[in-house]
């Protein structure tokens, strides 16, 4: 597993953006672990957590893009700092762009968006926290896809969760790879986390042990995509 991966599974631990225990979903499901990406606050954390979606970024689609889109309204903040973060560690400006929930129809920005208008032939990245039903891609990539003649390059997460989406067979992230036509990511997975914490000390704490591993097999029993 990549440093940086390694690193960003700390980060999140760090953070409490990845919590274990029993928490209900939106989606009704009852999961032992949780992710929030809202957790990220500080100026030092939302730093980094831009140089980790920079690093996985330019590790899976290089630098052959031209637009970061955070759909609203965690994307947002996420899409800034990615994109300080390009620049920072490899001197590649690159735009920010978000959608808006509601029109703003006075003043010089008024529209849709947020940050850089999108243009005919700009390559879109597009970012977003953690993606289990993939029900923001359905809003956002009409929008994206309707404001101009973009090709939209792929889609990166924070966590995959590794859990069947709403078709009941593939993955959130592979539903939306499917039905939208752009490839899909995550800086890491529930896999790499377990593998990187299942009974391994991390400051002198062992994260997940044998029970917590029982209690997340018997979740993607239940969940995971087979």
């Amino acid at each position: 597993m990549e440093q940086y991966k390694q690193e960003f599974i700390e980060f999140m631990i760090d953070c409490q953006a990845l919590k274990f225990g029993d928490f209900t979903l939106k989606s009704g499901r009852k999961s032992p672990f949780f992710m929030n990406a809202g957790a990220y606050v500080t100026g030092s954390q939302l730093k980094k957590q831009g140089e980790y979606y920079a690093k996985a970024i330019h590790s899976v689609y290089g630098d052959d893009f031209d637009v970061l889109f955070g759909p609203a309204y965690k994307g947002i903040p996420i899409g800034v700092v990615t994109a300080v973060a390009y620049s920072d560690l490899y001197g590649k400006e690159v735009r920010y762009c978000s959608d808006r929930k509601e029109e703003k129809d006075h003043g010089a920005d008024k529209g849709s968006f947020l940050g850089s208008s999108l243009k005919d032939g700009d390559r879109v990245i597009m970012i977003e926290d953690v993606t289990t039903s993939g029900k923001s891609m359905e809003e956002t990539v009409p929008k994206v896809r309707g404001a101009a003649d973009v090709e939209i390059r792929g889609l990166m997460v924070s966590l995959n969760r590794m859990e069947i989406g709403k078709g009941g067979e593939k993955s959130a992230l592979e539903e939306i790879r499917d039905l939208y036509g752009f490839d899909t990511a995550a800086i890491v997975t529930m896999a790499d986390v377990v593998e990187h914490l299942y009974n391994r000390p991390y400051k002198g704490k062992v994260i997940i042990d044998d029970e917590l591993k029982k209690a997340i097999d018997a979740y993607y029993d239940q969940y995971g995509v087979k």
